[in-house]
């Protein structure tokens, strides 16, 4: 097993925790509702979705209840372990599939061009370089077909640190670097700006591509008892799907969504 999937399995427990917390629900709901905006452009009818890097299943669960075949790729057995768990408890088990692979390396079957929607999550700050992935990701869709791609925004972190952190040399330093650190994972993280990715999808074939923002005010407020009380959240819900494609508020979200049509099809 790799170093950077054994973090992924020892922080299991974090990152169940993070997900079931307000600002967790909002990164997954958030998501799931730019996607619908284009999903119902394809098809009726069960779409093929593939899932890079899906961890336990926190956005193909979403697609799968909603009546779509979902494979899940990842490398760290825990994460698949919970994924397989999830659908169970789902009654999902016939609508999902585990798949423990290297995004970059994936089985034949996975990477010929067959699948309808590619969801490219939250993979991009653990790789160096965003060009393969990304090019792994178009490749195994079809002409056509969606790819949606999140990360985390650049122009964010110097805006989280001087707000959250009241750390004003840190949020000056944050301006000029394009790196940062998971202090869930202890892993190294690489930065990136919607534009910088939107110009990678652009020159790899997609076109009419989206920009959403996630937690646009979320991650500005501070986390407490207000954030868990229902009705406080229901408003911020409202709030952060309302401002999700409304400018300028996705350019400083915390993190930003792309979502593209591959060229052809």
């Amino acid at each position: 097993m790799s170093e950077s999937a054994e973090k992924f399995n020892t922080a299991m427990s974090a990152w169940q925790e993070w997900q079931d917390a307000p600002w967790g629900r909002l990164r997954y709901t958030v998501a799931e509702a730019n996607l619908v905006r284009r999903l119902d452009a394809l098809p009726d009818g069960p779409l093929r979705v593939l899932d890079l890097a899906g961890g336990d299943g926190g956005d193909a669960v979403r697609l799968a209840a909603r009546g779509h075949h979902v494979t899940i790729v990842d490398y760290a057995p825990a994460m698949l372990a919970a994924a397989a768990e999830r659908a169970a408890a789902g009654g999902l088990t016939e609508q999902i599939t585990c798949v423990r692979a290297d995004v970059h390396a994936l089985p034949a079957g996975l990477a010929t061009g067959a699948f309808d929607v590619v969801l490219c999550h939250s993979l991009l700050p653990y790789v160096d370089d965003a060009g393969p992935t990304l090019g792994a990701a178009l490749a195994a869709l079809r002409g056509g077909g969606l790819v949606s791609v999140m990360a985390l925004n650049r122009h964010a972190a110097p805006l989280n640190v001087a707000v959250r952190e009241m750390d004003l040399a840190a949020a000056l330093a944050a301006l000029d670097t394009d790196r940062g650190r998971s202090r869930m994972f202890d892993a190294a993280l690489r930065l990136h700006t919607a534009e910088e990715i939107t110009t990678h999808l652009v020159d790899s074939g997609c076109r009419d591509v989206r920009h959403y923002g996630i937690r646009s005010v979320c991650d500005y407020i501070t986390d407490d008892a207000r954030k868990h009380d229902p009705a406080f959240y229901h408003d911020l819900e409202r709030l952060e799907l309302a401002m999700t494609a409304r400018h300028p508020y996705m350019h400083t979200a915390r993190a930003f969504q792309l979502t593209a049509w591959k060229r052809g099809g």
